[in-house]
């Protein structure tokens, strides 16, 4: 898939039948969906660490108090974040701890992902 494809997915979508269905639907999120995040945060002007906090938090506290912050990420991408996170919730049974793991996992793969691209970027130096 190109760039314009992947900023087009339906990353809530990943998320229901990845968290739900596994097998092919868990590659997907991991992949195209984690992708598609990451470009979705890139365009918002997130940065790579603001994902991973977020990750933490869903490990930390749990996957239901990260979705009622009012801000799970900085400015704009808090609407994109708080869909995600209430697409998780909507679809896990409470206190699934492994859904709530793979739900940080996740966000911890498209954090990863934005800092590869932001640390291949031309004019960008590494580490940042």
């Amino acid at each position: 898939m190109t760039d314009e494809e992947l900023r087009a997915l339906d990353v809530p979508m990943t998320l229901r039948y990845g968290l739900t269905l596994g097998g092919a639907h868990r590659t997907a999120l991991f992949g195209d969906g984690a992708v598609a995040a990451a470009l979705q945060a890139e365009e918002l002007g997130v940065l790579p660490r603001a994902l991973s906090f977020l990750g933490e938090v869903v490990r930390r506290d749990g996957l239901r108090p990260a979705a009622e912050l009012p801000e799970p990420l900085p400015g704009e991408a808090a609407g994109p974040a708080r869909e995600w996170l209430g697409t998780a919730v909507s679809v896990l049974e409470e206190g699934d701890l492994d859904g709530e793991e793979s739900v940080a996992r996740w966000l911890e793969a498209a954090a990863a992902l934005l800092e590869l691209r932001r640390s291949a970027a031309p004019g960008t130096a590494k580490g940042t």
